[in-house]
C-alpha cells in the first residue's frame, strides 16, 4: 500500500511555499539586472573581471540557482507526507537565502554566513523525503509512533 494515496489538503502550505521561492528568484533577478546597469557589465558577460561588487551580486544568485533544483525536488517530494514541516523548513531556506543574500551584498563577504541557518531547513526537508520514500516502499511503517 503506498503512503499517500491523495494529495494531503496542507499541500497547499508546500506549493504556496513554492511560489514564494519563485518571487525569491525573481528578487535576485531583479537585484542583478540592477546591478549590470549600475556597474555596466554588458550581456553576456556572467561575471566582471574589475568589479567585485557586481560579481557578488551575480554570485549570489548563481549559488542560489545552482541548488534550486535540490530545494525544490525536496520541498516537493517530502512534502507529499510532511506537508506543514516541508513548507516550514522551505520558508527557512527562502530566509536563509534573503541573509545570505544581504550578507554578500554588504562590504564583509563574511556576513554572507548569517544564512547558514538555511541548511537546517534544507536538511529537515532532505529527512522528510528519505522518510517519504522509505515508507512508500514499505521499508517503513506508514506512522511511527
Amino acid at each position: 500500500m503506498t503512503v499517500v494515496s491523495k494529495i494531503p489538503q496542507e499541500y497547499g502550505y508546500v506549493v504556496l511555499t513554492g511560489v514564494g521561492s519563485t518571487f525569491l528568484i525573481y528578487w535576485m533577478t531583479y537585484k542583478v539586472v540592477a546591478a549590470r546597469k549600475k556597474y555596466k557589465v554588458e550581456y553576456p558577460t556572467l561575471y566582471s573581471a574589475d568589479n567585485e561588487k557586481f560579481n557578488c551580486v551575480q554570485r549570489v544568485h548563481q549559488n542560489t540557482l545552482e541548488g534550486y533544483p535540490t530545494y525544490l525536488m525536496l520541498l516537493f517530494a517530502g512534502g507529499l507526507q510532511y506537508p506543514k514541516t516541508c513548507a516550514a523548513a522551505g520558508w527557512m531556506w527562502i530566509l536563509g537565502k534573503v541573509a545570505y543574500a544581504y550578507g554578500y551584498y554588504s562590504d564583509d563577504l563574511k556576513n554572507r554566513r548569517y544564512g547558514q541557518f538555511g541548511y537546517i531547513g534544507l536538511f529537515t526537508m532532505l529527512g522528510c523525503t528519505i522518510g517519504f520514500g522509505v515508507r512508500q516502499l514499505g521499508w517503513l511503517p506508514r506512522h511511527c509512533h
